[in-house]
């Protein structure tokens, strides 16, 4: 079986997101399926669209360049009929339009399963405070008509169907090979390190850790709590309103910014810190029901954490503190509690979540796929179709 896992955007070595796509990867390919990755690039203003390590098509540069790159699709399905592929996976970029309704609709016609990710759902209230307003009006013109064409569409929430498709709920996951278990537990009796790692958008809700933090050193408590944030922020207005608060209760010393890391680096940083801090005011979005990367990443990890959504893969998990999708500020006393009183070792929070690795969360779409009995490796017709 061959494969093509389609993205509309590039990557980026500190990125959760691109790490997550090149994990996916892999992850199909030790489920015995030949897989290649077509994706965006750019080098010197030009910009490409890229299958594997080689350049599929050549958009130019400028306004010309920027155009092609959204809506120039006749190369990936030549690729696609010219190689065999017998499954397309797509990562929405919440882009449907008449240009991806009509590769979809093609690959679909050519008799080659095809199934959409949809990262969160939903996803509308993303864009309030966001300038693609216009971008997310061309898709709810077309979403419904651009669904109608997939096998499947893929969601780490609770729904059952989206724009009217039946969906198949997976997991994030996690690459084991990848991502390191904390060694050694370190010594807290003074202090704790807390750690955050995203690209910062509202709806992670950090700023009400921060608050916690103000409250909490209103009393100069001796014993020390330190929030260590890994990402940049996603735009200015989130960056002045994390500043601010730190500025206005004088938490400089107290609140590390770090920005992108990766590799050693992270890995160090996730050795010298204790608690993880997930999303916080995923309320704020719509989303009640989601399954995290950063979450998956701390339980790898081995640390325990704290989140305000719902994520039925932890939900009942003994090194988890949940507190309430609102706009109050985190107790930092709860948290130090709820820390002192776990008894359990990083390796027994990873073990807790094997299950949850990408190999086992891709073989459900593969299963899910062969179960429709529409993807036939043999099949001479794709040749066929018109390019």
């Amino acid at each position: 079986m061959k494969a093509l896992f389609l993205t509309f955007h590039g990557f980026h070595a500190t990125n959760g997101i691109s790490k997550k796509i090149h994990y996916q990867v892999r992850a199909l390919e030790a489920n015995g399926v030949e897989t290649h990755l077509c994706y965006l690039s750019e080098k010197q203003g030009i910009k490409y669209r890229m299958l594997d390590q080689e350049i599929l098509a050549d958009y130019g540069d400028g306004i010309k360049g920027k155009l092609y790159k959204r809506f120039e699709f006749n190369s990936v399905f030549r690729y696609i009929i010219k190689n065999q592929i017998d499954l397309v996976y797509i990562r929405s970029d919440h882009n449907a339009n008449p240009f991806t309704i009509r590769l979809v609709s093609k690959i679909k016609k050519a008799g080659i399963h095809v199934v959409m990710e949809i990262p969160t759902y939903p996803y509308d209230q993303e864009y309030i405070l966001s300038k693609g307003k216009i971008q997310l009006l061309i898709d709810k013109c077309f979403r419904k008509q651009l669904a109608k064409y997939l096998d499947r569409i893929i969601t780490f929430s609770n729904y059952k169907t989206i724009f009217g498709i039946p969906t198949l709920q997976i997991s994030n996951g996690i690459d084991f090979k990848d991502i390191p278990v904390k060694q050694e537990a370190n010594d807290t009796s003074q202090e704790i390190h807390l750690i955050g790692v995203a690209e910062i958008h509202y709806w992670h809700g950090f700023d009400r850790l921060l608050k916690g933090l103000a409250n909490y050193y209103i009393h100069a408590p001796q014993y020390k709590v330190y929030f260590h944030i890994i990402g940049d922020f996603f735009s200015l207005r989130e960056r002045e309103e994390y500043m601010s608060i730190i500025k206005e209760n004088h938490l400089a010393p107290y609140v590390i910014l770090h920005g992108r890391q990766a590799g050693q680096m992270l890995d160090l940083l996730f050795e010298l810190c204790d608690f993880g801090i997930g999303s916080l005011g995923r309320h704020r979005s719509g989303i009640t029901n989601i399954k995290t990367l950063k979450n998956r990443e701390y339980a790898a990890r081995g640390i325990p954490f704290i989140y305000s959504e719902i994520d039925e893969d932890f939900e009942n998990m003994p090194y988890i503190m949940k507190i309430p999708a609102n706009e109050e500020a985190v107790d930092i006393k709860q948290i130090l509690n709820f820390y002192n009183q776990l008894h359990i070792t990083p390796l027994e929070i990873r073990n807790s979540i094997r299950h949850l690795s990408w190999n086992n969360q891709m073989k459900k779409v593969l299963d899910e796929m062969q179960k429709k009995d529409k993807i036939n490796p043999n099949n001479n017709n794709i040749a066929n179709f018109a390019t």
